[in-house]
């Protein structure tokens, strides 16, 4: 999983912008704070589809850019976005847990018309990138 940095614009009456040093034609929205990190991981999952993501930089790094040092002046501020790879390899993997926890996810799974594995997969997704 790599991590990207990303710079946060929010002027008055707006929407927040977000935008990545990485990746100048990258851009963002959110209509609240909460949204933020996913809409950032959407429009890098989009950007990836056509292109190859380059090495993220660091945060000193980012931060040592003049242009990025005006932006944070001006009032931005600066986010971790967490990108996970997509990779069509799948990988055996086994858990133990409590059977009632157990049964629970297969029913949500069936409901959703997934398998365990998928719904699994889905949660640990949304739940890491969540907590970025």
């Amino acid at each position: 999983m790599r991590y990207y940095v990303a710079l946060v614009h929010k002027d008055l009456e707006s929407a927040y912008g977000i935008s990545f040093p990485d990746l100048p034609t990258v851009f963002s929205a959110a209509d609240r704070d909460e949204d933020l990190v996913i809409n950032a991981i959407e429009a890098l999952r989009l950007w990836a589809e056509d292109e190859e993501l380059p090495v993220p930089s660091s945060h000193q790094d980012i931060v040592e850019r003049s242009d990025v040092r005006d932006e944070l002046a001006a009032g931005a501020f600066l986010i971790r976005v967490p990108l996970i790879e997509e990779d069509t390899r799948t990988v055996r993997a086994n858990i133990t847990m409590e059977a009632g926890t157990l049964a629970a996810i297969d029913q949500a799974a069936k409901q959703r018309g997934l398998t365990r594995s998928a719904f699994l997969a889905s949660c640990a997704r949304k739940e890491i990138e969540r907590s970025a």
